[in-house]
């Protein structure tokens, strides 16, 4: 009997037990975090090899959003125009190229100049003066382009505002242009007042840069008939302009000369100086009929051309391009926008 009992109290609290048990592990606490819902249920998690591919990828994602976006590549150069290559295997061509830092005006040419002597034996300088000039210019750029060869030249100013695509010939072929006045005044005559030397060179400047399109000319000139004043030395020096002379004068403007003599005269001087400064004239027919001959002769001779380049242009002066402006009655253009110029108001 007392077993009975005993077997049935200890059924009764394990009963109680039980219940309890159930009750604290399935009844809601009031500290306990809500449910959550479908969509915010957490993933199973993933394999170990998974979970280091995705590691991976989330890293290289997250690199490449947060990298900064790459530059435009650059644009590629503008390639440089190269110079045809001489058609004439047996050119005079050019041997050397110099470069003259005109500062403070230096002279240039025995004939004016004694300082710098910078021609070395054999060699010479094919300078043209008083052009451009129909016809004649034009065929003594044939001929330097027939030997590869290359000139200097001083254009008058009232020349170059008559032909100005002349002279744009001449620039476009690869010479040097300077300058030789506005109208080949002499600029040491006795009533030639320190004014109109001025006017003289500047407008010269102003005249050639117009007929090349906007291009400063070289800072070179020479006085015509090679006539120079202290004046006008000093002027160009204070506008750091070189000067030129010669070394042998061709004296093709000669009334008397013909093409045979201007090669003879050029040959003679030649052969006895060794070298020189060549002063010619692109204005006279007989120059241009002579210069092909004369420059086989030099090529014959072992003579070779040196270029003369300036390391600077010359800028002219704001007020003598005004002035060349209005004596060419040149329009003026106005720089508007096209856009405030010309206006679509209707379309079909």
């Amino acid at each position: 009997m007392r077993d009975a009992l005993g077997l049935m109290l200890a059924s009764v609290v394990a009963a109680v037990v039980i219940a309890g048990v159930w009750y604290w592990t399935s009844a809601p606490r009031a500290d306990a975090a809500p449910p959550q819902t479908i969509a915010a249920k957490q993933a199973d998690p993933l394999p170990p090899e998974a979970a280091k591919l995705a590691a991976k990828d989330d890293v290289e994602v997250t690199a490449a959003l947060s990298a900064p976006a790459p530059a435009a590549p650059p644009p590629p150069p503008a390639p440089v125009a190269e110079q045809p290559a001489c058609a004439n295997p047996d050119a005079l061509g050019v041997s050397r190229v110099v470069e003259i830092d005109t500062t403070g005006g230096p002279g240039f040419g025995f004939e004016n100049f004694k300082q710098y002597d910078f021609l070395q034996p054999k060699e010479v300088v094919l300078s043209f003066d008083d052009g451009p000039w129909p016809r004649n210019t034009p065929a003594v750029l044939k001929a330097l382009a027939d030997e590869c060869t290359k000139g200097l030249f001083f254009s008058i100013g009232e020349h170059a505002s008559w032909h100005p695509e002349i002279l744009r010939q001449v620039y476009a072929a690869g010479h040097t242009v300077g300058t030789h006045t506005w109208s080949h005044a002499n600029l040491n005559g006795k009533k030639m007042t320190e004014q109109t030397m001025k006017d003289e060179i500047e407008k010269g400047v102003s005249a050639v840069k117009w007929a090349l399109d906007g291009h400063d000319p070289a800072p070179f000139f020479r006085f015509p008939e090679l006539q120079q004043s202290p004046a006008a030395i000093a002027y160009l020096g204070s506008r750091n302009i070189a000067m030129f002379s010669c070394d042998l004068d061709s004296f093709d403007f000669r009334k008397t000369s013909s093409p045979e003599k201007v090669v003879t005269t050029v040959m003679a001087k030649l052969d006895k100086l060794g070298k020189g400064i060549i002063l010619m004239h692109d204005f006279q027919k007989h120059t241009a009929d002579a210069l092909p001959t004369l420059l086989r002769r030099l090529k014959e001779g072992g003579y070779k051309v040196v270029q003369i380049k300036a390391k600077t242009t010359l800028a002219s002066l704001p007020e003598y391009d005004e002035a060349i402006a209005k004596k060419l009655k040149i329009p003026t253009v106005a720089a508007r926008p096209v856009s405030s110029v010309v206006q679509t108001v209707s379309r079909q």
